[in-house]
């Protein structure tokens, strides 16, 4: 069994590392570059619990997918992908988790790659014994566990959601990778989907819809629509859950404008004979990845809120779970850290799976309580 991180020397996938290595899990670090990927390798070594679990290299390129195949060894192994963004280079490290039969994990928060791991990527692992977890960072593990533990909720008081409205936020100051600024460009151009009247429909761009989430700050917090893996993954849990809607705030005050600067740019991506040539200049110049991201200090001063409020079928409320914890950098390397570990030990049916149908909801809430995501309310 291996556990290898595709991707190792981005910002995220550094993070990502360090985080393995300090839980012991002598992770394979693959990169395009052997010399990066032999500094990083070197530089967190003294971080390894023991002299065996020490981080190893290998080199791989999504330009080349068969060597992006030859990290993985066999069906025990486990590959994360860090590699995005991942519309454009994601496809590789997901066929090769594929063929192999292997696990599969990223840090992706693009809708339509999302989609795609599920609808298209699922049946196929199936056939070969993979197991995809997709989204397993801040995008979208912390609204899959407030989602659950609030249908569980409902559940239990004898009264089943029919609606989940999940908000994610940032109490602080928020500093971006330029990874992070190459996907977030990719949802606004990208198709985008809802979960609504229990099934998955395709959803034009914001257009300026928001929605209001109390927090208990005192103030009112605004999220955009955004698809998630919490569509896809949440109506598994509950046959009464008809309608899940996602909600970005992390934009704070620009929230809003960005909502309309969304559906602005999904009108234009529609003019035929235009539309593809601009938005594709767009999204070349944002998916300029430099590797460079938020400092420590930078990361400790974003903290993760993320809220879930299920209602029944007439827009009653019936509960609200909200999570807090640590900046969405720091939480997503340590999630990936947790699921690969959980991956490599834990039986997991073959197929595209959410984080909670992928490892239980209680496995889930203790790792996320590890970490320091808990329910505060």
């Amino acid at each position: 069994m291996r556990i290898v991180l595709f991707g190792a020397t981005g910002y995220t996938g550094r993070l990502t590392a360090e985080a393995m290595v300090r839980a012991g899990l002598a992770p394979v670090l693959a990169g395009r570059h052997h010399d990066a990927v032999a500094r990083l390798a070197d530089r967190l070594a003294p971080l390894a619990p023991s002299r065996d679990t020490e981080p190893r290299i290998a080199v791989a390129d999504v330009a080349d997918p068969a060597s992006v195949r030859q990290l993985l060894d066999s069906p025990s192994d486990v590959l994360v992908s860090t590699v995005g963004p991942f519309l454009d280079l994601g496809a590789a490290a997901v066929d090769a988790a594929i063929d192999a039969g292997a696990a599969y994990l990223d840090s992706t928060g693009e809708p339509p790659f999302i989609r795609r791991v599920f609808d298209e990527w699922g049946p196929r692992a199936e056939q070969t014994g993979a197991r995809l977890m997709t989204a397993f960072g801040y995008d979208y593990v912390p609204g899959n566990l407030a989602g659950a533990l609030a249908l569980r909720r409902c559940r239990e008081a004898g009264l089943p959601a029919a609606r989940l409205d999940i908000g994610y936020f940032i109490d602080g100051q928020f500093a971006i990778s330029s990874g992070t600024r190459a996907s977030a460009m990719g949802v606004l151009l990208a198709p985008s989907y809802a979960f609504s009247r229990g099934t998955v429909v395709d959803r034009r761009s914001p257009a300026g819809r928001t929605r209001t989430f109390d927090l208990g700050r005192g103030r009112d917090w605004v999220g955009m629509p955004v698809a998630g893996s919490e569509h896809l993954s949440l109506p598994r849990l509950d046959p009464a859950l008809t309608d899940v809607d996602v909600w970005l705030g992390w934009a704070g005050r620009w929230t809003k404008p960005a909502s309309y600067a969304g559906g602005a740019l999904g009108a234009l991506a529609a003019i035929p004979g235009v539309g593809s040539g601009a938005t594709g200049w767009i999204s070349r110049r944002a998916a300029r990845t430099t590797g460079v991201g938020p400092d420590p200090a930078s990361r400790a001063a974003a903290r993760t809120v993320v809220q879930a409020d299920a209602s029944d079928a007439v827009g009653r409320p019936l509960a609200s779970v909200r999570l807090e914890g640590p900046s969405p950098y720091d939480l997503t390397a340590d999630l990936l850290a947790w699921g690969a570990a959980m991956a490599a030990t834990r039986t997991v049916t073959p197929g595209a799976h959410g984080p909670v149908d992928a490892f239980g909801l209680d496995a889930l809430e203790r790792g996320c309580s590890d970490m320091g995501l808990v329910a505060v309310t």
